[in-house]
């Protein structure tokens, strides 16, 4: 099937079971049809009508005419010898490709789950972006990296940060609609308070998203203390300040009562000193927030260094001494570069390498 053909048909696994129901309808197809075409989509993963062997024969290839199933192809996979952490690199059925991370923990397993191909938000310490964007990712994509990898490795997925490469505040409706598949009862039935959303702060989403009262955990990368230092780190602070920010947090925290997170990746020599520290929590004292702290990961066109970890100990102390929840997140699959954006980035370079 070629590319146009594609994007000549309905993407069907991005769409609930209501709106599968009202478009049978409009074909004159039962109903009930709508839960058993779910049903094989998202619980037995037919990657074809084919396979919908209790759906009518004419009906499979009437809906094989309108719509098209999105798959995602495994490209690579790194397993951790340290941790068991396992990074896939998938190639989508445009030719671009995404990662997904599955991680461990003593509660369950969770995915870190990427929501664009490529990024454009510009942080200048990750490599998510400099591979440049390309697109929006579907929900039916972002769907099949929790279904591949579950499918794969043969674990159930209890949990999912999206926090993979693209900004998923970026691709609001596209998202929306995938947690709202992902949590959907008769699929997935992953519970909201088990998903954490990571934003870069697009401060207009973040109401929009307050306004769904979804209850997953919103997670901020703030990576600076004050205007001036989170510029020249993020792009999008050149758009809505610190005090916007926060501001919208409080809305958010106020409206849903869900603890916000705070991300802050160190970078040595650049906002990990006494005096950040220091700033970091007058400028977050009383809103009842906790911080992650990350190491932040080596980006070699970034120029940005780690610091030490017993720097990494001293900034958590002395946010702790000024009444900061504070803790260093886990270094997971560190031997397998399990930060998202590089295969992405190592992947293109080689397509490149054989064009030229």
């Amino acid at each position: 099937m070629t590319s146009a053909e594609i994007k000549a048909k309905t993407d069907i696994k991005s769409m609930s079971i209501e709106e599968l129901a009202e478009a049978f309808k409009e074909n004159g197809f039962p109903a009930f049809r709508a839960k058993q075409v779910f049903d094989w989509l998202h619980v037995k993963r037919a990657v074809s009508f084919a396979e919908m062997t209790n759906i009518p024969v004419a009906m499979r290839e009437q809906l094989d005419e309108e719509y098209v199933i999105h798959s995602v192809k495994i490209e690579r996979k790194l397993v951790s010898k340290i941790d068991g952490t396992i990074k896939y690199l998938y190639r989508l059925d445009d030719g671009e490709t995404v990662e997904a991370v599955l991680m461990h923990y003593k509660h369950g397993t969770s995915l870190c789950v990427s929501t664009q191909a490529g990024c454009k938000m510009g942080c200048t310490f990750c490599a998510s972006t400099i591979a440049g964007f390309e697109r929006n990712l579907l929900p039916s994509e972002m769907l099949d990296e929790v279904y591949a990898a579950q499918q794969d490795s043969g674990e159930r997925i209890d949990g999912m940060v999206l926090m993979g490469i693209g900004e998923p505040l970026d691709n609001f409706d596209n998202v929306i609609c995938f947690l709202r598949l992902i949590s959907c009862k008769e699929g997935q039935n992953m519970g909201m308070r088990h998903i954490s959303l990571s934003t870069c702060g697009l401060v207009d989403r973040i109401y929009d998203l307050m306004e769904l009262d979804m209850q997953l955990t919103l997670s901020i990368s703030l990576h600076a203390s004050n205007d001036e230092r989170r510029k020249k780190l993020m792009p999008v602070a050149k758009r809505w300040s610190i005090d916007e920010l926060l501001k919208a947090c409080r809305e958010y925290y106020k409206k849903t009562g869900r603890r916000i997170s705070f991300e802050y990746a160190l970078i040595g020599g650049e906002n990990d000193s006494e005096a950040d520290a220091a700033e970091l929590a007058a400028l977050l004292n009383g809103s009842g927030c906790h911080v992650n702290l990350i190491q932040v990961n080596k980006v070699e066109e970034s120029g940005y260094r780690r610091g030490t970890r017993e720097n990494t100990e001293r900034f958590r102390s002395l946010l702790e001494k000024r009444g900061i929840n504070a803790t260093i997140r886990r270094e997971l699959g560190s031997d397998i570069n399990a930060a998202c954006g590089q295969l992405r980035r190592e992947s293109k370079n080689s397509v490149q390498g054989i064009q030229e």
